[in-house]
């Protein structure tokens, strides 16, 4: 069987295909016509984000009998039409689930302790104590929205802490040890920080808009290491100027290109983002929640290990 490899990932991915016995070939610069002009030759292939995979491409893809996704989110691929032609897809949520819970965890004490303000502050000669007083993590009620493999990974690290967790999710009975499941309404009243933890689906686009955020009894701290399409940014920047939301954490932005390479869909930098940027009740990282050296191996191995159990 013959593999295209069309985004470089951790050496240990093509060195153990080959040791399975996998034709491996590697093109990350072609275009994506050039690809499906050679796609049929194929009988898998291993992306990240470089392109969406539509019906035009998959239509081409005649051999394909599997799609591994280095990372947790399908949004790039026309999930549908490719299971409707047979083609198993795989991805590896798994694989970068604990760097993602890390990260949300750094955020979130961060924010609550002025850390990004305060490295500043000093830097610059200030040493402003009082404007730096933080506030605990003991004592409040975190909501969850998504509770698969990021929303758990985040809950199990909430463990150390005297927080009530609680979380919502369109399936039932996903709750366990770590989390409570409820309804979005109890979530809404109770939550002092809500944390993203959701795929991108029609579902979750423009979640946390206006609406959404007043339907919270109280101001609370938002932290998104999910998909930044979730956020309407005009939205949570009139929430953080109301005091609506306290401040936020966020590692993607709904600017992002497709491929989460690049920041900016148009040259210009919107409004609402430059606000983000000048705010002290915001907290920002360039998409590398799951993106450390750690996950870089496991999200492979991942990959490796469910090719190697299905297509074996």
């Amino acid at each position: 069987m013959k593999i295209l490899h069309l985004d470089t990932n951790h050496d240990l991915m093509i060195q153990q295909l080959t040791e399975l016995g996998y034709e491996n070939h590697e093109d990350y610069t072609s275009s994506k016509e050039e690809i499906e002009a050679k796609i049929h030759n194929y009988d898998g292939f291993i992306i990240r984000s470089r392109f969406t995979i539509d019906k035009q491409f998959l239509d081409k893809a005649t051999n394909l009998k599997f799609i591994g996704r280095v990372g947790a989110g399908l949004e790039n691929i026309d999930c549908d039409y490719a299971v409707s032609k047979g083609i198993q897809l795989i991805s590896a949520p798994e694989g970068n689930r604990n760097a993602v819970g890390e990260h949300a965890l750094g955020m979130l004490l961060s924010l609550f302790n002025k850390l990004n303000k305060a490295d500043q502050e000093v830097r610059s000669g200030k040493w402003l104590r009082e404007e730096n007083r933080g506030i605990e993590l003991d004592g409040k009620t975190i909501g969850l929205i998504g509770y698969g493999n990021m929303g758990k990974a985040f809950a199990k690290k909430l463990r150390g802490f005297d927080v009530e967790v609680l979380c919502y999710d369109i399936k039932d009975g996903v709750g366990n040890e770590n989390c409570k499941q409820v309804s979005l309404q109890e979530l809404q009243e109770k939550a002092d920080v809500l944390s993203l933890h959701t795929p991108q689906t029609e579902l979750t686009m423009n979640m946390v808009n206006e609406e959404f955020i007043n339907n919270f009894k109280k101001p609370f701290w938002l932290i998104n290491t999910a998909r930044g399409k979730s956020v309407v940014t005009k939205d949570l920047v009139s929430a953080l100027e109301s005091g609506r939301i306290l401040g936020a954490g966020l590692d993607v932005l709904e600017y992002e290109k497709k491929s989460f390479e690049n920041l900016f869909t148009e040259s210009e930098i919107p409004e609402a983002f430059k606000y983000l940027i000048d705010s002290d009740k915001v907290l920002l990282s360039p998409h590398v929640a799951g993106w450390t050296v750690e996950s870089k191996i496991k999200l492979a191995q991942t990959i490796v290990d469910k090719i190697k159990k299905y297509h074996s």
